[in-house]
């Protein structure tokens, strides 16, 4: 495997695929793969009061997954998810910048749920 961009982001959907194959190292039926993460995130401010406080942030997560077969180099899935969510800035800035770790580990998740439902269509 290999990861580009955003080591963070791409480190932890891997350590989420990879958590999940070690499940099922001792299924018939596995296949060896190459593996490319490229993740990148944007955060950009959503909202400003009167004062031009920043009021809410728009965090965007993209990431490029590459996917052939160990073997043969076969494309097997080669797609780009992107996904957003908002959060508003709390009164307490620890606060608030839990919420942004907590909003890109959603982000991460669903990231990872699609992935996995385009290589199970993908294996079947």
């Amino acid at each position: 495997y290999s990861i580009q961009g955003n080591k963070l982001l791409g480190n932890k959907i891997y350590s989420l695929l990879y958590t999940l194959s070690q499940s099922n190292k001792n299924n018939q039926n596995k296949r060896s793969i190459d593996l490319l993460i490229d993740s990148s995130k944007h955060k950009v401010a959503l909202s400003k009061n009167s004062a031009g406080k920043i009021l809410s942030y728009k965090i965007t997560l993209n990431t490029k997954i590459k996917v052939n077969d160990y073997f043969t180099n076969k494309k097997i899935l080669h797609k780009t998810f992107t996904s957003s969510l908002t959060y508003k800035i709390q009164n307490q800035y620890s606060k608030t910048i839990e919420l942004e770790k907590k909003t890109t580990d959603n982000l991460i998740e669903k990231t990872y749920r699609d992935l996995l439902i385009l290589l199970t269509q993908n294996f079947l």
